[in-house]
């Protein structure tokens, strides 16, 4: 049953690659031979001509985070499978899929301009600082997020009965990950200054990275053990502070010395992990060690979560449709993107891949008895593959350690990616530019996360937890939004464009109804039940914003009449 189903929903989104994936392609006037932005603005340090296998990697591996792991196992336990799997089904094809390929279009045609510069071009100046702010502030959810699950990733917190063999995992990763890093530097120099051919590279430093995770079993790095002197408090601050100094650097550093090459590389532990993970779920389905022991359907509503409207399609954010996708397609992918008929395979493709893993961390409840006490939605993840893969004859322990190293790589690439979007945020806020404001964005865009991610945050009720789970709800809430607010601005440039734009309209209605009614009770829930003061102020704030914004269109639009079917706009 359980091998069944996930091929069918497998079919079902291949079919919607093939099939909406060409409907739209249509519709957008995709086509060869249009110069890319990448090659008229071509600077060496962010427009850089990628090949399109290299790109799907980077942009891939800056979707892929935490967020279509977290996300369906969190409300998977909340409300049962069958409603998680229908949403990342239906989410990605129609909605998800849509944003992102339709984002990536609409900054290739306005000179791989961001969301928020084309919110200038289409809306009105007040709407374009709106914007900015609201992704900005987004960006900063995400960092607060994906660092402290990062860094929980290197000292992951347990049981005291296996402390001892966590810790080690958690070493492992970190060595892992630090290897990682530096065999990105040493493929990046390859690429661009030894001019080895991609191919060639691949096949030298792709077994390199599985060799680094065999020699980081050997050589784990645990904080533990450095002295008490030298942590600020405990290992997970520790890593923090490192994580901190790592992704300012990402930040400033020329895209083809780290960010691109790092998130190539990952793209392989995420092909890895998917894929090992679809072949376990279904040899060991086929030979019955594992199969559907969860319940379908657990309710309409959770303690915590609250309602399944809109719980559930806040909770589900990367593996369903994610506003951070638009700022990355936007943001960095535009800017690399050599030929504009790649981008549904980069764009559309990389978000139906992602429900795919979305589908893989969904399973791993699936196959759960009963609610875990006590595990994080990481460490479900890396028990269930490490269950799938031992089907293949893996043990059981290297799988969940790979499991938990292959989540970190994840979320290491979006923090970076994040951070770096962050900065052109900044910069594009203040009309900065150059070296100085490389600097400025970069610092500014990580004081919040660094001010938050080194304590516990309240929750509705009181009680302390740490960041990522207190914020998460939040950072889910404001995500789709800005998905919404994304989907926004690529319906006015089809409206000004006089192209076919229903497709986009009923996804955007959508989420706009969805996401500001989560923004609204969770600002309630936080400002008068005892939550987090911050995080209900910054909800409150984002929630203001997007209204403003949707009404500010809204009158807009209806001002405008649309250009006549057959108007074809002058080339940006």
């Amino acid at each position: 049953m359980l091998a069944l189903l996930f091929l069918a929903c497998c079919a079902a989104l291949a079919a919607g690659y093939f099939i909406y994936g060409r409907f739209m392609e249509r519709n957008l006037d995709v086509r060869a031979d249009r110069v890319a932005p990448s090659v008229t603005l071509q600077d060496g340090v962010d427009y850089v001509p990628t090949k399109t296998a290299v790109l799907f990697g980077h942009h891939f591996s800056s979707i892929a985070g935490a967020g279509p792991i977290v996300g369906p196992i969190i409300a998977g336990l909340a409300f049962g499978w069958f409603p998680a799997l229908l949403w990342i089904l239906v989410g990605s094809i129609f909605i998800g899929g849509v944003h992102d390929f339709t984002a990536l279009i609409a900054s290739l045609r306005h000179r791989a301009r961001s969301i928020g510069e084309m919110c200038r071009d289409l809306l009105n100046p007040a709407a374009y600082y709106v914007f900015l702010i609201f992704i900005w502030l987004t960006l900063m959810y995400v960092q607060i997020v994906f660092m402290d699950l990062t860094a929980s990733t290197f000292v992951p917190v347990t049981q005291p009965e296996t402390a001892d063999l966590q810790l080690h995992q958690g070493g492992v990763v970190a060595t892992a990950s630090m290897l990682y890093i530096g065999l990105a530097v040493l493929f990046g120099l390859s690429l661009y200054r030894f001019n080895v051919p991609v191919g060639k590279a691949t096949l030298i430093f792709v077994p390199l990275v599985f060799l680094a995770l065999w020699v980081s079993h050997l050589l784990p790095l645990r904080a533990d053990r450095i002295p008490e002197a030298l942590l600020l408090g405990n290992a997970k601050n520790t890593w923090l502070a490192v994580l901190i100094v790592y992704c300012f650097l990402a930040s400033i550093l020329p895209v083809w010395i780290l960010l691109q090459p790092r998130d190539y590389l990952s793209s392989f532990l995420l092909y890895a992990c998917v894929g090992g993970g679809v072949v376990g779920l279904l040899t060991s389905a086929a030979q019955g060690t594992v199969a559907i022991r969860y319940n379908p359907f657990s309710g309409w509503t959770h303690p915590e979560l609250k309602g399944m409207f809109p719980a559930l399609f806040i909770t589900i954010a990367c593996g369903a449709v994610s506003g951070f996708h638009s700022i990355v397609a936007s943001g960095t992918t535009s800017k690399q993107l050599s030929n504009e008929k790649s981008a549904r395979t980069v764009a559309y493709g990389g978000m139906l891949v992602e429900a795919v893993l979305g589908l893989v961390a969904l399973a791993t409840v699936m196959v759960l008895a009963d609610k875990p006490a006590g595990k994080t939605p990481v460490a479900i993840f890396a028990g269930g593959l490490g269950d799938f893969l031992a089907a293949l004859h893996i043990p059981r322990q290297a799988a969940v350690t790979f499991g938990l190293m292959a989540v970190s790589s994840f979320l290491l690439t979006t923090l970076d990616t994040c951070t770096r979007l962050a900065r052109f945020i900044f910069e594009e806020i203040f009309g900065l530019s150059g070296r100085l404001a490389r600097y400025a964005g970069t610092a500014a865009s990580l004081l919040l996360p660094a001010l938050v991610v080194f304590r516990q945050i309240p929750g509705p009720g009181g009680k302390l937890m740490p960041a990522w789970q207190a914020v998460w709800p939040a950072f889910g809430a404001t995500n789709q939004l800005l998905a919404a607010l994304a989907l926004l601005v690529v319906y006015a440039w089809l409206r000004r464009s006089g192209k076919r734009s229903g497709y986009v309209l009923l996804p955007m209605l959508f989420m706009c109804v969805t996401t500001v009614t989560a923004l609204t009770q969770l600002a309630i829930l936080n400002l008068f039940h005892k939550g987090s003061l911050l995080v209900g102020a910054i909800c409150l704030v984002l929630d203001l914003l997007a209204v403003a914004l949707i009404i500010s269109t809204a009158w807009n639009l209806l001002r405008r009449r649309p250009a006549p079917v057959g108007f074809t706009p002058a080339p940006n």
